[in-house]
């Protein structure tokens, strides 16, 4: 069983927005660092935003800072990550990730835990 499955994704024009949720199930990662990652078609995955267990840090990727906001409810279990201004180079298959080893910096793909993704598409 997945213990992370990925919500929200789409078909969006240029300039639009997307709420992507990421659900965990079967167990609780309410103390684990969680983030987002995505992989576009050819390319290899790649950070795009993470947040500490309590949500007060968080962390996003140059290209996308300003314009993605991560967020957590650990009551929910769950976290989001709200894009907006999307363009097409936002096209991808977004992940969402949970527990990572202590060492590992945010942004290393070094977690424990994968959803199977989401689609998302912003056309020009």
């Amino acid at each position: 069983q997945v213990p992370l499955v990925e919500s929200g994704g789409g078909f969006v024009h240029s300039g639009g927005s997307l709420r992507l949720s990421c659900a965990a199930s079967g167990r609780t990662f309410s103390s684990s660092a969680m983030g987002w990652f995505r992989q576009a078609p050819g390319k290899e995955r790649e950070f795009v935003a993470a947040i500490n267990w309590s949500g007060t840090g968080t962390y996003y990727a140059d290209s996308v800072k300003g314009r993605f906001t991560i967020s957590r409810d650990n009551a929910k279990n769950t976290v989001y990550l709200q894009m907006n201004s999307l363009n097409p180079e936002d096209t991808a298959v977004y992940y969402c990730a949970a527990d990572k080893p202590a060492y590992s910096a945010y942004s290393s793909r070094e977690y424990n835990y994968w959803g199977q993704g989401t689609q998302v598409t912003v056309s020009s």
